[in-house]
Parts: C-alpha cells; structure tokens; sequence
C-alpha cells in the first residue's frame, strides 16, 4: 500500500518537467510551472509544505526570491500564518538588514525588513530548489540577525548532488531541513 506521503512525492515529480541544456548546455533544468498550473498538484504541494510549517511550529513563512514566493504566499495563507519576503538587494522600501553570499560566479546580496520579525518568531524559510544552499544560508542568517528563530527550511525539490544541505548545516544549528523530493 502507497503511503500519502509517498503518493503526493509522485503526483509532485511527475508534474516537474525536464528541459535539457537550459539555461546553457549541459544543464538539466527541473521546471515546475507544469506543477504549478495543475490545480491538484499545486494544492498537494501547499498542503504538505503548510503542514511541515506547522509541525514545526513556525508562527512566519519566509520566501526566497523569486519561485520560493510563489510557493511561501500560499502556504503562509493555508497554515495561518504570515509571510515575510526576502528580496534581491535594492527591492524592498525602507530599512532592511541585508547579506551578502557566495555564488559560484561572483557574490550576491538579499535583503530582509527587520521589523516584519521578533524574537517570538519562529520562522519556516520556504522556497522550490535547494541548490548549493547560498540563498538559504544567507536567509539563515538574516533571520537570526532581525532577532527571530529558525524553525527550519522546507523545499520542493533538493539537487542532491550539487550538496547544499551539507553548506545549510552549520545555519540551521540543528533545525530541520524538509525536501519533498530529492534528485
């Protein structure tokens, strides 16, 4: 018998398209818009990330720019909770704390309002790929810097081979780091 959860990892993957050699050949690109406009695959996907938030107890849902808002917006609304983004640099009005982190190219910064999170918060950082684990990382500490707890990171999807979950396990200090499918 087919557990749920083994049933919604299948429904997930098979709506994740591969296109080959994009954005540059060689790449294998995971597309998730198929997933996306499908109403029962995307419904899973927020039910299950909405769920993790709160067995974790998250009381706000941090998004990455810019596929994890389209994941965090809904999943922050069907867990009751509320949502907090995290932008690229320059983007976002007002005061922010802002990070700067490695890429494998060069350096990138993202930036966070400070006042949207306190110390009673415990945030759940959602968003579609876990890569080599930058952005997340330097999400981690952007929270911790506006004073607020790490409750975990949830993904959709974790490229296991490119190791981020190795680069997240010193940020996470011990929170849990869900991926709902790992390729």
């Amino acid at each position: 018998m087919t557990s749920t959860a083994e049933s919604t990892r299948e429904l997930l993957l098979s709506r994740i398209r591969d296109v080959a050699d994009y954005p540059k050949p060689g790449v294998m690109f995971k597309d998730i818009t198929p997933l996306l406009a499908d109403p029962v695959a995307f419904t899973a996907l927020t039910d299950t990330l909405a769920e993790l938030c709160l067995r974790h107890g998250a009381t706000k849902i941090v998004g990455l720019e810019a596929r994890g808002f389209i994941l965090a917006a809904p999943v922050a609304v069907r867990a009751g909770l509320g949502f907090v983004p995290v932008r690229k640099a320059g983007k976002l009005p007002g005061a922010t704390l802002s990070q700067a982190y490695e890429l494998e190219y060069g350096t990138a910064e993202i930036e966070i309002h400070a006042e949207d999170l306190s110390p009673e918060d415990r945030i759940m950082v959602i968003d579609d790929v876990l890569a080599t684990g930058g952005t997340a990382d330097a999400s981690l500490e952007l929270i911790r810097r506006a004073g607020a707890q790490v409750a975990g990171v949830a993904v959709l999807m974790e490229l296991g081979f490119l190791d981020g979950r190795a680069r997240l396990a010193d940020g996470l200090r011990g929170a849990p780091l869900e991926a709902l499918i790992t390729v």
